[in-house]
């Protein structure tokens, strides 16, 4: 008998479901491979990734997602635990943790997290906020493209930005590609002010670095900041108390010389706001790509959350997901030296 008729043979039938009881999904087909050669044997070199292992290792972090957090409301399929194994270069322990720490940062931002789906951010993504080049640069790293200066703080909270940019990134991450390769940052900061700047103070930059460091499965290559004003100083005084050394060392500030921007990006590859020759900045072709995955995220962030998954409520928040409180102090402390940047 096909596998088909398996499914439908032991699938509950719809009459045996209550009325606000969800159909459990479909069983996800097996794991097929997409990489290339060449992406097979930089996944071997870098991350320890051997494809005779590859389904064993998928196999032995899935027994202890059962075993250590049964509790844990979690996808067990094996390209989507094979996103944490990639990210933590195939140590066992250390994908767990972030397993469990991605679910952990999605239950204790309920602002962020919760109705994530393109159609309830397209004022942002109208806005041109954010982008992802259509060149990936020479290592294959997708080239994320951010440009506060779009964001007007009376239309939408900061929040929602943060929003655009964890949609972005949950839509990347899916390219096994991408999860090699990772991704490389480029933040535009032409034109922002010291009030817009304010907004971003030290609670939200630990979450967001806490989500970035130590709660996504993504690999951050490179960050390339341009056209930052002097109040820059007084950002980056606010996230690098919380970056770890590795990350820290990947921050690269250009200034307004592109020419320096251009050896690590080619003009090839970049538009001509960023002296490229790949044409003018294009949003719309990326908002079309999240746009049509509307369905792919409202299935999995919009759906009832289990009212306590055990194992999060034992685990620690990720390193830069703290209490308000502990930021009083350094908000204090940094808002003087955002005006002393004047």
């Amino acid at each position: 008998m096909s596998e088909e008729s398996d499914s439908l043979r032991t699938s509950p039938s719809a009459a045996s479901l209550s009325e606000n009881e969800l159909p459990p999904p479909p069983e996800p087909p097996g794991y097929v491979c997409s990489l290339t050669e060449e992406l097979v044997t930089k996944a071997r070199e870098e991350l320890q990734e051997k494809p005779e292992w590859r389904l064993r290792d998928v196999q032995a972090l899935r027994d202890m997602v059962r075993k250590e957090c049964p509790n844990l409301s979690t996808s067990l399929d094996d390209a989507f635990l094979l996103r944490f194994l990639r990210a933590r270069k195939f140590d066992y322990d250390r994908a767990l943790q972030l397993l469990v720490n991605y679910h952990s940062c999605r239950r204790s931002w309920p602002e962020v997290f919760n109705n994530l789906k393109p159609s309830a951010l397209k004022e942002v993504l109208a806005s041109g906020f954010l982008t992802v080049l259509p060149h990936t640069d020479p290592r294959g790293c997708h080239i994320l493209c951010v440009r506060p200066d779009r964001w007007i703080p009376s239309n939408y909270p900061i929040t929602e930005n943060i929003r655009a940019i964890y949609l972005t990134l949950e839509k990347l991450i899916q390219s096994e590609e991408t999860q090699v390769n990772g991704i490389v940052i480029l933040a535009d900061y032409k034109g922002v002010s010291l009030s817009k700047a304010s907004h971003f103070g030290p609670f939200i930059a630990k979450k967001v670095i806490g989500i970035l460091q130590d709660g996504f499965p993504i690999r951050i290559k490179a960050v390339h900041v341009v056209n930052e004003p002097r109040i820059f100083k007084g950002i980056f005084a606010i996230i690098k108390p919380f970056l770890k050394e590795k990350i820290a060392n990947r921050f690269f500030l250009h200034g307004s010389d592109l020419n320096s921007l251009h050896t690590n990006l080619p003009r090839s590859i970049l538009p001509k706001e960023y002296g490229g020759t790949a044409g003018e900045l294009d949003t719309a072709a990326w908002n079309a790509v999240l746009l049509a995955s509307e369905e792919d995220f409202v299935r999995e962030f919009c759906q009832p959350v289990p009212v306590c998954d055990s194992i999060l409520g034992q685990a620690l928040p990720p390193e830069g997901l703290s209490s308000d409180a502990q930021c009083d102090d350094s908000l204090r402390a940094v808002k003087s030296q955002l005006y002393s940047c004047y």
